[in-house]
């Protein structure tokens, strides 16, 4: 292992950006210190924002290249090389995905699901929400299940007065069963669409290998956090149910155009065009829309895109880890390296390992999906979920705290270990 002097200025900027993931709270504390409008605020109010952490940090290597090299040709070649169709693709599904007709019709769904549950409306909800909705993810995409699950949660739970540790346990627990809820389909998780191809891995050996673990997981994490929590869901006020405010005909078109971004994700092109023709028919018909989540969404697309751009000169030392590993090493290992690195990327790299067996292929992917949800970082649709969720009033003024997620998910990250390793 020979890294480049670039390889290793890549690592240095990662690492510390995922030091300033974990000390978000602390730069919006600084903000405070000084006079509000000034520069110093805002400047220590813009990296205080998650979703821009990976990104800036991405510049500082775009920089960094054209120090190394001496040349601006070499940074904008190098940045011209990556892949950002997941970034793209997340920016659009989000803004469609959050949209009033949209975001009605999932709660509906998730209503008449929760209707199959006894007990009081707030709880039955909740299981519905937490248990099942997360599992849509697998049909819809992960990203568009995050946005609408974290859309009707804050509405229903995190605004609505629910403790702290509720709001971290709930918050854990979405991020984890998003993660894993994606897998029983081989096109909705990215990354399991880094490896589906390649590896011959079709919606069949999904659902056996994989799909009936996660809806397992799912349920029980989501019954263990119920029960610990149920005096104060219970407490909770019923909302009050209504109607969607708009045409049927104008919902199916909304769900319509879910479906082509959706089925045209890998093809960023058409993806946009049929997002330009999408906001023309939100301009038409305004008197039916709330305001669309355009900065969420660039937010997130801009964290993703830092994370590509940071996350792609990390092969040289993480191709030689996996390849290392043996089975329950190469799980757990991956469950941890989640943590620190997109998924996406993990499993991406170990398709690139040659002869790699088929217990080490479910043992790398089953590992990268169950840490999905240990950190805002881990899973490509978690960014979308905080960037909703960042200013909900369970959360307080300074936002999601990167500790409290971690501790939150690990309940349901040992539910999945359960099921996908030991059981």
């Amino acid at each position: 292992m020979n890294p480049s002097a670039i390889q290793v200025l890549a690592t240095v900027l990662f690492g510390l950006a995922v030091l300033h993931t974990f000390a978000v709270k602390r730069f919006a504390h600084w903000a405070h210190r000084y006079p509000e409008g000034s520069i110093h605020e805002n400047v220590l109010h813009f990296l205080a924002e998650t979703e821009v952490v990976f990104g800036v940090w991405a510049a500082a290597l775009f920089v960094g290249i054209m120090a190394v090299q001496g040349s601006v040709h070499s940074a904008v070649e190098y940045i011209e090389g990556l892949n950002f169709t997941e970034p793209k693709f997340v920016l659009v599904v989000m803004v469609v995905a959050a949209t009033r007709p949209v975001v009605w019709l999932a709660e509906s769904l998730v209503v008449a699901m929760s209707r199959l549950i006894p007990g009081r409306r707030p709880v039955a909800f909740y299981m519905a929400a937490l248990g099942l909705g997360p599992l849509l993810g697998s049909f819809i995409t992960e990203p568009a299940a995050m946005t609408l699950l974290a859309m009707v949660l804050r509405r229903r739970y995190f605004d609505a007065g629910i403790g702290r540790r509720l709001a971290y346990a709930t918050l854990g627990l979405l991020f984890v069963n998003v993660s894993i809820g994606g897998v029983l389909t081989h096109f909705a998780a990215p990354p399991v669409l880094m490896v589906a191809s390649k590896w011959n891995w079709g919606i069949a050996f999904m659902a056996t290998h994989f799909g009936w673990r996660a809806a397992v997981a799912c349920v029980a994490s989501t019954a263990v956090v119920t029960w610990v929590f149920r005096r104060e869901l219970g407490a909770l006020p019923e909302a009050k149910e209504s109607g969607p405010g708009v045409p049927w005909w104008l919902v199916l078109m909304h769900v319509a155009t879910l479906a082509l971004v959706v089925a045209f994700s890998h093809y960023p092109d058409v993806c946009f065009g049929v997002f330009v023709m999408f906001l023309g028919m939100v301009k038409a018909t305004k008197e039916y829309q709330d305001e669309l989540k355009l900065r969420e969404g660039l937010l997130v697309g801009f964290f993703l895109s830092g994370l590509v751009t940071l996350g792609s000169l990390q092969d040289y030392w993480l191709k030689p880890l996996i390849q290392s590993l043996g089975g329950s090493a190469l799980f757990f290992g991956a469950t941890g390296l989640t943590a620190i690195t997109d998924n996406a990327a993990l499993t991406y790299l170990g398709s690139l390992v040659e002869g790699i067996s088929d217990p080490l292929k479910y043992a790398l992917v089953a590992g990268a999906v169950t840490g999905g949800g240990l950190t805002v970082i881990a899973n490509a649709p978690n960014p979308a979920g905080a960037g909703i969720l960042q200013d909900a009033k369970a959360f307080g003024d300074e936002g999601i705290s990167p500790l409290g997620l971690f501790l939150g998910a690990l309940g349901p990250t040992a539910m999945a270990v359960v099921m996908f390793w030991l059981v």
